[in-house]
């Protein structure tokens, strides 16, 4: 469930492989081995014969039929935002349990699971004694130990990818992130890593005075939300013109749904104005025609929404000089702007027109792409660069701030007292929002 509108993910939209995960397919080998151990320990009727280490009276404990409290939590300082509980609800509601023979025993209904919401933010001031949990389980852990490595997988792909998004957005200060992962990772994670980026846009436009729109590139990026990929063009398209921009992008404004973006990807030439320029001289004309006769279908078709710019970071622009920056630079955008916004003038546009002509140019935006990240974009803003929206793409999978989840045992229930156990350097915690969590309901 997201704290945005109380919706739960369900079985079959994640489509899990229940009987891998029930099996032991994808867990840890170690967690395999503690699962089979425990099981024969309890066919053989084992006790555990003296005081604990710790001090605790235990003899005639049943090891096989041990009972615990494990936490699982995130380290990432100072904060991180939560994403993929839902996920690892529904992997202990469908396979938690054991087997007898070839026939699987549930046992969802014997834990006691409490858990954040996705949505929710976790801090961790470096203290491993003081972390916030965003999960707690209660109940035999031999009926969920396989579920380990699933679980913490699931939560730290997810937390990754949305708090390093947040962390973006809160960098870009209100401007569209594009999501572009999607080329950098397996199709099978799309829809996770989706479903993470909608988190964090939901996050963000709870405190932002204007609301950012989710933008992935694609469908399978946004099955888990509802949404749909969206995009313009790729460079293949302009190769497929023998390099011409501008006769690619009246292909495309002619032959795509007038309610698609119109955004000419300006850099294949690795000459960003003049191929802004050529596009924007090539759509005037029919923009103009449709304009005149009040058609706004056609002038939505014709209009440009955007020029993409997407320099390799090796690459100087032709516009530039020798001394002057590689890449998407920020005098890069400024020159790209400035060639925007007086377009008009090297048209010959009669007197009452020429509003029009400079609007039609002036609402072009400028989106950038190609290794933008967190840093980049922050300075971006600082230097007011004139950018309407980021692409981001691999950086927002790299592992930075220690995503990386653990689950602990931290206590253990002796003669119906839960006792405190977890090993040195760790302890049992709490955060505020943990909620029960009926497994039942899930479906």
């Amino acid at each position: 469930m997201t704290v945005f509108d109380g919706k739960r993910l369900s079985a079959e939209i994640l489509r899990l492989d229940v009987d891998g995960l029930r099996r032991g397919f994808y867990a840890d080998r170690y967690f395999v081995n503690v699962a089979n151990i425990l099981a024969e320990l309890r066919t053989a009727g084992y006790r555990y014969p003296d005081n604990s280490p710790r001090g605790v009276s235990a003899e005639g404990f049943a090891v096989g039929d041990v009972e615990v409290e494990a936490q699982i939590f995130t380290r990432r300082q100072p904060s991180a935002l939560i994403a993929g509980v839902d996920v690892a609800l529904q992997i202990l509601r469908h396979c938690a349990g054991y087997f007898e023979g070839e026939r699987f025993v549930p046992t969802w209904d014997d834990l006691h699971v409490q858990a954040l919401a996705d949505g929710e933010m976790t801090r961790y001031d470096g203290d491993p004694l003081n972390v916030q949990p965003v999960m707690r389980i209660r109940g035999h852990y031999r009926h969920f130990a396989l579920l380990e490595t699933a679980l913490l997988g699931y939560l730290t792909r997810a937390t990754r990818v949305a708090s390093q998004v947040y962390d973006v957005l809160r960098a870009a200060d209100g401007k569209e992130i594009l999501f572009f992962p999607a080329r950098f990772d397996l199709p099978a994670v799309q829809s996770l890593d989706g479903y993470a980026y909608w988190l964090a846009v939901a996050r963000y436009n709870q405190g932002a005075p204007t609301p950012v729109r989710p933008l992935v590139s694609t469908d399978a990026g946004a099955a888990w939300w509802g949404g749909s990929g969206g995009g313009t063009m790729p460079h293949a398209l302009i190769a497929c013109f023998l390099a011409d921009t501008a006769e690619s992008m009246i292909a495309f404004a002619r032959h795509m749904p007038p309610d698609m973006a119109r955004i000419a990807l300006v850099d294949f030439n690795n000459d960003v104005v003049g191929d802004s320029l050529r596009v924007l001289d090539v759509l005037w004309p029919e923009y103009s025609a449709a304009y005149q006769r009040g058609d706004e279908a056609e002038m939505r078709r014709w209009s440009l929404d955007g020029v993409r710019l997407d320099t390799a970071s090796g690459m100087r622009d032709i516009s530039l000089v020798s001394e002057d920056a590689t890449g998407v630079s920020s005098q890069l955008v400024r020159l790209v702007r400035e060639a925007l916004d007086n377009a008009y003038t090297r048209w010959d546009v009669a007197s009452q027109m020429q509003t029009v002509a400079r609007e039609f140019c002036e609402r072009v935006k400028i989106v950038v792409s190609g290794g933008f990240n967190t840093e980049r974009i922050r300075r971006f803003e600082a230097e007011r660069v004139p950018v309407d929206s980021y692409g981001v793409g691999s950086t927002l999978l790299a592992n930075r701030g220690d995503t990386d989840f653990t689950q602990d045992i931290v206590r253990v229930k002796i003669d119906g007292r839960w006792v405190d156990m977890a090993k040195t350097g760790r302890a049992p915690n709490d955060h505020p929002d943990l909620q029960d969590i009926d497994l039942g309901a899930l479906t």
